[in-house]
């Protein structure tokens, strides 16, 4: 890792998180989205910038891996450590995937790493946070490739294989060792929602916004189960569903959407496109989190939305 992560003199750890960019191919909304990132980067100083997915269209753009190149260009000449997790677009854009690993592996600043040939997907990677007084880990950040579509007959959204889980397993479990316990602060990051999203929603209270619905897997593997197991997780970032913001916490675990970053990606023209913001604290397994729209405005506490239905074991 060219740029080691660690915490601030004052304890803080700041991540900037834009997702779903749709870049095509350079034209007025491309710009816009730039534009809008970099106003982000200045308005919030981070220490860490995750692009959680679907930087270019999936069929608009006229040479994809370049067009990831220009997309990327605001974050990397920022001088900002970030780091890239696969959407879906990155397996349907035309790009080879090991291709865009390549480009990634090169670009400046950037911390992605190539997972594991063993694991499914490209994307599966961790990177470790510094005391703010020391080279021992203070938190842990996950990045995960949640893949695009299933191939199965019934279609929707791919899930996490057994591979991924066990090895996020063997991961939490060798930090947990380095750290001297289960409760390593730690996050995640991937790109299409996990099936508790929906549960959170339905049976829970969650704030923000949820004007898309939820496409998650239809096959639920067991990645959230696995995180409250470790106790580390405390929270996951996604983007996918371009209009959602929300978020809930369930069993002791924040599941969190960001809304839409691009001007490209599909949605209503007077939506305003956002970035979400987390702030860790050194030695709290505890985050701060808002979101920085597009016109400058702040939303720190989100309208909230209480339970659609009732959950039939009556303990929730």
């Amino acid at each position: 890792m060219s740029f080691p992560l660690q915490f601030g003199e004052d304890g803080s750890f700041t991540i900037v998180q834009f997702t779903d960019l749709h870049w095509y191919n350079g034209d007025s909304n491309d710009l816009r989205t730039q534009q809008f990132m970099s106003h982000v980067i200045d308005a919030e100083h981070p220490d860490l910038i995750v692009i959680t997915g679907d930087v270019i269209h999936k069929k608009e753009t006229n040479e994809p891996l370049a067009a990831f190149n220009d997309a990327v260009s605001t974050v990397v000449q920022c001088g900002i450590p970030w780091a890239f997790v696969y959407g879906n677009h990155e397996y349907e854009s035309g790009i080879d995937p090991n291709q865009l690993a390549k480009l990634l592996e090169q670009l400046p600043n950037c911390l992605f790493e190539l997972g594991p040939q063993t694991v499914q997907g490209i994307s599966n990677y961790v990177l470790r946070i510094q005391s703010s007084k020391s080279t021992d880990i203070g938190a842990a950040l996950y990045m995960l490739d949640s893949g695009a579509k299933t191939q199965h007959a019934f279609g929707g959204s791919a899930w996490f294989h057994r591979n991924q889980i066990d090895w996020y397993i063997r991961q939490s479990a060798a930090m947990a060792e380095e750290y001297g316990s289960t409760q390593l602060p730690a996050l995640a990051f991937f790109h299409i929602p996990l099936p508790e999203y929906n549960e959170i929603w339905d049976y829970g209270v969650c704030y923000g916004s949820n004007n898309k619905g939820v496409s998650c897997p239809k096959i639920n593997t067991g990645m959230f189960a696995a995180m409250f197991e470790m106790g580390d997780v405390m929270g996951t970032f996604v983007g996918h569903e371009h209009l959602n913001d929300y978020y809930g916490d369930l069993h002791g675990i924040r599941l969190c959407f960001s809304r839409l970053s691009g001007f490209n990606a599909k949605g209503p023209d007077d939506f305003l496109r956002g970035a979400r913001i987390i702030r860790l604290t050194e030695g709290e397994r505890h985050f701060e989190t808002w979101q920085r729209l597009e016109d400058g405005s702040l939303i720190i506490n989100p309208v909230e939305h209480p339970p659609e239905l009732v959950d039939p074991s009556g303990k929730r």
